[in-house]
């Protein structure tokens, strides 16, 4: 059997569903992508389990069918706003003769940092190490090998609702897939697009989807701040359908193809067609009132960012800036008005380091699909065997079969 490891991403507009197997260098290859409309979602939670669980099940089939793989177990990405994270702190003493720190002890002092009080609502997702301290040295990134009496954590904890947790597993395992683990999208989506040097200087990831913007703050190489916003793209499109009078579907064509967050830089005479699907009559708009419907929402939604970062308390500590995901940073002028809102330095990222099928799952909206993989890959110990979801289908092995058989 060969190694894959399987991610699906659970959104509000899409499921994505990728299929890759890992290098010895570290590097993917993506073997398999299935892509199918979500359904039942609603700001990233599920609302209908039912069609929740079919549009899962259709991206499922999908990635089976592009992969040759039968598969029986994924990752899968999390949101909603009721996700939140808080920082804890854990203390462990060395008291071996020698007193050299090892895992075992890196180990108790995290478990400490997890001991906190969480109501019975709510369930941990993450418990991700900030820093550590060994007796008076502070700033510690790896305190295994170390001499010392104490040693003391910094941790993110990141937390969601029980019920919203229960509601996806349940429809991912309904659609005939066991979850292995529950990665938030940020988190994911940082695996993705940002750098080393980013992570270490300072930045927020910032990811767009359609119905929640996902944001984590990365200092000293870790994550120190998490949140989820329960506004996205589908919100543009929204008060596109009432501002200019046409269907959801329409205004959401009209975003994709003609949307700009600049309305300066859209000439004031240029018209679109908005002709609904089965009308009769031919219909224009202004160009430019699109843009300067979409620049009144975005501004707000980029607002709502900036002042998050600023109750975090680290947006003095952001000297790579913003870094810009999802599919709603796809739009054109996004990153020139995110620019002017936030005030910080601001780049699209898109994921990196991949080979095999990788032309649609290219671009930002594919950040959170691509860094669940990556992060399977990096962070679980299971990831190159048991962590993998795929059981090789009988397309991959007739695929093999005539490999064999075929002269060389």
């Amino acid at each position: 059997m060969e190694d894959t490891i399987v991610a699906i991403d659970v959104g509000t507009t899409k499921v994505c569903t990728l299929v890759a197997e890992p290098s010895d260098e570290g590097e993917l290859r993506i073997v398999g992508v299935g892509l199918a409309p979500s359904k039942g979602l609603r700001k990233g939670v599920v609302l209908d389990v039912e069609q929740a669980t079919r549009a899962i099940a259709e991206s499922v089939r999908k990635a089976e069918r592009a992969s040759g793989y039968a598969i029986d177990s994924a990752h899968v990405g999390i949101s909603g706003s009721h996700i939140s994270g808080l920082n804890s702190k854990g203390i462990a003493a060395i008291s071996r003769g020698e007193r050299i720190i090892v895992q075992d002890d890196i180990n108790r002092a995290m478990e400490a940092a997890r001991a906190i009080a969480i109501p019975p609502n709510r369930e941990l997702l993450h418990a991700i190490p900030r820093r550590y301290a060994v007796d008076e040295q502070d700033g510690v990134r790896n305190p295994l090998g170390l001499r010392g009496f104490r040693l003391e954590v910094e941790a993110h904890i990141v937390v969601g609702a029980s019920t919203s947790i229960h509601n996806l597993v349940e429809c991912v395992r309904a659609a005939g897939v066991s979850v292995q683990h529950l990665i938030v999208q940020a988190i994911a989506a940082g695996e993705a697009v940002l750098t080393e040097p980013e992570r270490d200087l300072g930045v927020a990831l910032i990811d767009i989807g359609g119905g929640t913007t996902d944001m984590a703050v990365f200092i000293d190489g870790s994550v120190w701040h998490t949140v989820v916003l329960p506004v996205g793209g589908n919100h543009l499109t929204q008060d596109i359908a009432v501002g200019l009078r046409t269907p959801f579907t329409v205004a959401e064509n009209l975003k994709v193809q003609y949307g700009h967050a600049i309305p300066d830089s859209i000439a004031p005479d240029e018209l679109i067609d908005a002709t609904s699907f089965g009308d009769s009559s031919h219909r224009s708009v202004s160009r430019a009132k699109l843009s300067e419907i979409i620049r009144a929402r975005a501004e707000e939604m980029l607002e709502l960012t900036m002042r998050e970062i600023k109750r975090s308390g680290y947006d003095g500590l952001l000297p790579a800036g913003v870094v810009l995901c999802g599919g709603t940073s796809q739009l054109a002028g996004i990153k020139d008005l995110a620019r002017e809102t936030i005030g910080l330095p601001v780049r699209i990222g898109s994921p990196r380091g991949l080979e095999g099928l990788v032309e649609s799952v290219r671009d930002p909206a594919h950040a959170c699909s691509v860094g669940l993989l990556l992060w399977a890959l990096r962070y679980t110990p299971d990831a190159r065997r048991n962590g993998t979801g795929g059981r090789l289908g009988v397309l991959h092995r007739l695929r093999q079969l005539v490999g064999v058989l075929s002269p060389g």
